[in-house]
């Protein structure tokens, strides 16, 4: 009897491959890191090469040596995790060990520990980063400050990120949302430009990687619920604009919320998926011990995505 092989998900019907996808997505990260670059100089194309470069190692040494399967690191998948892990990080020095330990947490139990691409229920590159958060607070929180285009030198003077602004100030001295979409602004690499994040989201939804559903459900319930706060003080809170270009979203948004393998399959579900993760957002951004809460409130989501499946069911699966 002949037996059929059945891979992990996602499944496409078309000449798609996960290759195809996963070198798309880390084509459509290329802007991002290219404006980290350009304002923290150095330090964020080390930390990115370190970060890359580690995940695929540890992936290669996992499949190679414990699961004894062959290897797949050239799929690009450990490379998006690389990238996005980076982008989830200071761009200082001291970081370069410090991401090794986060690459090889997002790898080996973010992703590998479940069987591998398609097989894990949480996003690996906001695992490790979480990890690393609650590991290394102090090195998570040292933010540098931007230092003009193309600086490269390794010493960088902190500076404090919009939202820890907010968090220990107030509204003093928050920076124009002008700034905010450019990204000259504190924070980690993939905060620093929602317009180099949005210039790749375009290229995504263009080549039908992902669809609008789960990054305009984030980003217009984090938009629609900071306004009402802010309607509410607009002396405490944050507008709304500001909201949703400060900090993470829109790098979770387009990139780790629409992740195949962690978010819903069916339409309506994707939709309820990202409600989830803005709404969680601007909860633990407001009332939380974290001035960010991006990385929260989308693991806490990928924990609902079965549930989500089966609420939800494409209609031709539908009975």
């Amino acid at each position: 009897m002949e037996l059929l092989n059945i891979s992990g998900s996602p499944h496409v019907h078309s000449d798609e491959s996960t290759k195809k996808i996963m070198w798309r997505v880390n084509l459509a990260l290329v802007p991002a890191l290219l404006c980290a670059i350009a304002y923290f100089g150095l330090n964020a194309l080390l930390v990115s090469l370190v970060s890359v470069a580690s995940c695929v190692l540890f992936q290669w040494l996992i499949e190679k040596f414990i699961l004894k399967q062959k290897s797949t690191v050239w799929d690009g998948s450990a490379i998006v995790t690389g990238l996005l892990l980076a982008f989830n990080v200071p761009a200082t020095a001291q970081m370069l060990w410090i991401v090794v330990i986060g690459a090889l947490v997002a790898i080996g139990i973010g992703k590998m520990s479940f069987g591998g691409l398609g097989k894990n229920p949480f996003n690996p590159a906001l695992v490790g980063r979480v990890f690393l958060l609650i590991s290394f607070p102090v090195q998570m929180t040292t933010w540098p400050a931007v230092g003009g285009l193309f600086p490269m030198s390794l010493d960088v003077t902190t500076g404090a990120t919009p939202l820890g602004i907010l968090k220990e100030e107030g509204m003093a001295g928050m920076p124009q949302a002008w700034d905010l979409f450019l990204g000259h602004v504190g924070g980690s690499l993939g905060e620093v430009s929602a317009l180099a994040i949005l210039v790749g989201a375009i290229y995504l939804l263009c080549r039908k990687v992902i669809t609008w559903h789960i990054p305009v459900a984030f980003i217009g319930t984090a938009f629609v619920f900071s306004g009402i706060l802010w309607l509410i003080n607009p002396e405490q809170y944050l507008d709304p604009l500001s909201s949703i270009l400060a900090g993470g979203i829109m790098l979770g948004a387009c990139f780790m919320a629409t992740d195949m393998v962690t978010s819903p399959m069916a339409k309506g579900g994707q939709l309820v998926f990202g409600f989830g993760c803005g709404l969680l957002t601007i909860i633990i951004r407001n009332w939380g011990a974290y001035p960010e809460g991006v990385s929260f409130a989308i693991l806490i989501m990928n924990s609902v995505v079965p549930l989500l499946n089966r609420w939800f069911k494409p209609k031709r699966f539908a009975v």
